[in-house]
């Protein structure tokens, strides 16, 4: 159910892509540096495109400067969970530790009767 729900959703979704990339196939041009700062310069690099790869473009930058963004935003919270995972590990391990050494016979008359000979 969920996977039909899924490609539905993408169908839909490549076909609402398709649609506005028809629709806004009109060569643009981007320039790098305005016209006064080329002049200036002396360096001008432009390029004519169709508009949705701009769209498109500009669409793919973002979503990726915000996954960048969040990386980098919870790389404390990453750090603070990795740190106290080590210390569960660490308290596991004692608290294992413990229970080895206290394992013995919780019976008084028990505990008595394994006492060492030599006592």
């Amino acid at each position: 159910m969920i996977r039909s729900v899924r490609l539905l959703l993408l169908g839909v979704t490549g076909l609402l892509l398709l649609v506005v990339a028809l629709a806004n196939r009109a060569p643009v041009t981007i320039r790098f540096l305005s016209d006064d700062l080329a002049a200036l310069t002396g360096f001008s690099w432009s390029a004519e495109v169709p508009l949705f790869l701009v769209i498109f473009a500009g669409i793919v930058a973002g979503v990726l400067i915000g996954f960048v963004w969040e990386w980098l935003r919870e790389a404390r919270i990453r750090g603070t969970a990795t740190t106290k995972a080590r210390e569960v590990v660490r308290l596991e391990r004692e608290l294992a530790a413990l229970r080895a050494e206290t394992s013995g016979p919780k019976d008084e008359v028990l505990a008595l009767l394994e006492l060492p000979k030599g006592r």
